[in-house]
């Protein structure tokens, strides 16, 4: 089932989802079933699966000499996808990335999610490679997720790349992209970033999930401003429990995001990392019983392969 239509199903009801990350080739899958069965109480519609980006590692051919190879070290999203959907009977959302892939290979991707039957994609342009100061799109592949959106819209309609295929069995993708509520950190502005999650919506896009934030004031602030820019899709806020010290550090810097006073002044009166956690649900509980007072349409959690925090956070609510 569509994102869209479990809303609509919910008539109002606010419901419950979290996203997790494939772990490393080499690891087993059963690690991500002992973080998602603790969730599976509080009834999830449907799961992210997020898609890494590739990246370069060397291999030591000996004599000081190194040899550089470009690889995935998180692969198998929708594999994975199908695996949660086969086990849980649960919707997945695979996300699909403009960078490190050419429209070919997205295509193929796409049919093999249509082949499993999921009705969901997250589309979105994806970050940097670690080397590069910029996002640099892989030869053949997409610049923008507003380009990715189309490319998924057309699939929808019966139209594939090249032009060669002829069919009536045609894919009905249910279509997500991101929204910044503090904006993306490449926009020179606000409105300037609106403007692009509104050509996001026209090319497709069914939803909307937002980065994580602290301060629920920028995500109602964020959803009157896109409502004003006639962006009238769903918009889901993304919540990340604070975890560890570092986070103060390390969230700010790779997201652009604030992080209020109140929040960093007791991360910092903590004595450890396991009162960290303990803030961080508590502070996760607070801000989203607020978000259930707004009636925003799904509570999404970014578990980040950990679940103990969002099921603490998860009990009070649901």
């Amino acid at each position: 089932m569509k994102v869209t239509d479990h809303i609509k199903k919910a008539k109002g009801k606010t419901l419950f989802s979290f996203e997790i990350i494939p772990p490393q080739k080499g690891r087993s899958i059963q690690e991500l079933y002992n973080n998602i069965d603790p969730l599976m109480e509080f009834k999830p519609p449907f799961i992210d699966v997020t898609t890494s980006r590739e990246q370069y590692i060397y291999i030591d051919k000996g004599e000081g000499l190194l040899d550089r190879k470009i690889t995935r070290m998180r692969p198998g999203t929708v594999g994975i996808c199908a695996a949660i959907k086969h086990k849980y009977n649960v919707d997945t959302v695979p996300h699909v990335l403009c960078g490190g892939f050419t429209k070919e290979e997205t295509e193929y991707l796409l049919v093999d999610c249509h082949y499993l039957g999921i009705d969901n994609v997250m589309a979105l342009r994806g970050d940097a490679m670690s080397h590069q100061k910029y996002f640099e799109p892989s030869k053949g592949g997409h610049k923008y997720a507003t380009e990715l959106v189309s490319q998924i819209q057309n699939l929808n309609t019966g139209k594939y790349l090249h032009d060669v295929v002829e069919s009536e069995h045609k894919s009905d993708f249910c279509i997500g992209v991101a929204g910044y509520p503090e904006k993306h950190m490449e926009a020179p502005s606000l409105q300037t970033d609106l403007k692009r999650l509104k050509e996001k919506v026209d090319a497709g896009a069914d939803y909307i999930v937002t980065q994580m934030f602290f301060d629920n004031k920028k995500y109602f602030e964020f959803v009157e401003a896109a409502k004003a820019f006639g962006i009238n899709v769903p918009i889901i806020p993304g919540i990340k429990p604070i975890a560890v010290k570092r986070h103060l550090q390390i969230l700010p810097q790779v997201f652009k995001i604030d992080v209020p006073e109140e929040l960093i002044q007791a991360v910092e009166n903590c004595k450890d990392n396991k009162a960290v956690r303990q803030v961080g649900i508590e502070w996760g509980v607070k801000q989203s019983k607020e978000l259930l007072d707004y009636g925003v349409p799904v509570l999404h959690y970014y578990s980040m392969g950990k679940s103990d925090n969002i099921k603490a956070i998860a009990s009070e609510l649901f």
